[in-house]
């Protein structure tokens, strides 16, 4: 039997549970501890049983401290914004539309360089090395990270890589570096979007990752146990993997308690209802994982090509519109439960739901945690191929870069399972399809 701890450190309360394989043990609630995630976590974990939670070999932690960052304005690193693309790029300019108050807490510069790839090796133009090399050497000792976003990356990341390179070399080996190519998005604004949130919360999750690991051993959990994290897709990744993309905890909150609250209530396709304190938050569970929201998601009003739960948020005490919003996310066909979650769930009454049928699982009140503890680890991949002939060839790739990002990111090797999405015709480039592959398993044993 394998007993996992899942933690939801939550803006009001954090939430931890004990699970023994997919049983729940024992749940708590308490305070969550202002502007100290870790120390909340550390209050929710050692009020759990302590004998149980000593064999736990797996801590499952739902962070939202990205997405505060964000939000707030707060604790992010200044980045130097680098897009390889030159003339051809130029049109809308690097954190163009960002709101001017998170502009200026993250820019520490923004340079187009002549360069960038494309779907065919003769596609492409020549890096400008040296002119990477000047924005590098003049934001040296500003800019705590960089973000470097070249034309098609997704197909050829070699440009970005070099970037990097020659960026490391001019401002200094110890400051991140972080390539758009490997969010794997064609769309040049909203994947650069991306990957300059990823730089400007990659200092200050690194250190709530230290944070974390250091207050580890003082948990009581069994001796090697692991730290996984949740993501915005309803699955799980290592520290090291948070290191690298931290925009993948951005949306991981709501993700966790839809998945919490399908596992709990018994289904694998439902509208979720989670009720807060002051708000509530309406999502749709398909497949055991949550719907995904149209491109042209934002964060902090910002455009980013990563791909988030579809959810409405309505205030928590207008009963009318929460029952218009499970309405709204219904399908058009057919009607799906409605599972109500969260600490405020029991203020809503069934009759507030008519013709729904509600259902209230045990454990409710700890959806998050529980989605924490009882989420695989996952991992995805996107290619776009542009020959038919090819795509035989290149579906094998894809499935293949998914069940390694999962293995990366902590997943069991000899247990992961791969789904390919149906395919996709790129509207803007003729005979081009995009592929979309997704891979989930267990942690990896101790």
């Amino acid at each position: 039997m394998t007993v996992t701890v899942g933690v939801d450190v939550g803006p009001t309360s954090t939430d931890a549970v004990l699970l023994d394989d997919t049983r729940p043990v024992a749940a708590v609630k308490v305070p969550s501890r202002p502007g100290d995630a870790i120390g909340s976590l550390v209050a929710a974990v050692e009020e759990l049983p302590a004998g149980v939670r000593a064999r736990a070999v797996t801590l499952a932690v739902g962070l939202r401290v990205a997405a505060r960052a964000v939000t707030e304005r707060s604790g992010l690193a200044q980045v130097g914004v680098l897009r390889i693309g030159g003339a051809a790029a130029d049109t809308v300019r690097p954190l163009f539309g960002w709101p001017e108050e998170l502009r200026a807490a993250v820019c520490a510069g923004v340079a187009n360089v002549a360069g960038g790839s494309g779907l065919a090796p003769l596609d492409g133009a020549p890096l400008d090395e040296a002119a990477v090399a000047a924005f590098g050497a003049g934001l040296a000792g500003r800019a705590e990270a960089f973000a470097v976003s070249s034309v098609f990356s997704p197909a050829d990341g070699a440009q970005e890589r070099a970037a990097a390179r020659i960026l490391r070399e001019r401002a200094g080996p110890d400051v991140p570096v972080l390539l758009s190519g490997e969010i794997g998005a064609l769309g040049l604004i909203q994947r650069e979007n991306a990957t300059v949130l990823d730089a400007a919360l990659c200092v200050l999750v690194a250190r709530v990752a230290d944070e974390l690991t250091a207050a580890l051993p003082g948990l009581g959990l069994a001796p090697g146990a692991g730290v996984l994290v949740t993501r915005h897709d309803g699955t799980l990744m290592s520290l090291d993997y948070l290191r690298r993309q931290p925009g993948l905890s951005l949306g991981s909150g709501p993700a966790c308690t839809l998945r919490g609250a399908g596992l709990l209530a018994g289904v694998g396709d439902a509208v979720v209802v989670d009720v807060g304190e002051r708000r509530a938050r309406v999502g749709v569970l398909s497949g055991g994982y949550p719907r995904e929201a149209a491109p042209g998601e934002h964060i902090g009003g910002v455009p980013v090509i990563l791909r988030f739960p579809d959810l409405l948020t309505v205030d928590a005490a207008a009963h009318r519109d929460i029952a218009e919003a499970a309405d709204r996310m219904q399908p058009a066909a057919g009607r799906l439960p409605v599972v109500l979650v969260g600490g405020g769930a029991h203020r809503v009454p069934d009759a507030a739901l008519p013709g729904c049928d509600v259902v209230r699982p045990e454990h409710g009140d700890v959806a998050g945690a529980f989605g924490a503890a009882a989420s695989p680890v996952g991992g995805s991949c996107e290619r776009i191929v542009r020959r038919p002939d090819a795509l035989d060839a290149v579906r094998d790739e894809v499935r293949e870069l998914a069940r390694a990002g999962a293995v990366r990111a902590g997943a069991d090797p000899r247990r992961v399972r791969t789904v390919l999405d149906p395919e996709e015709y790129v509207p803007y480039l003729p005979g081009a399809v995009l592929l979309r592959a997704r891979a989930s398993g267990p942690p990896a044993p101790l």
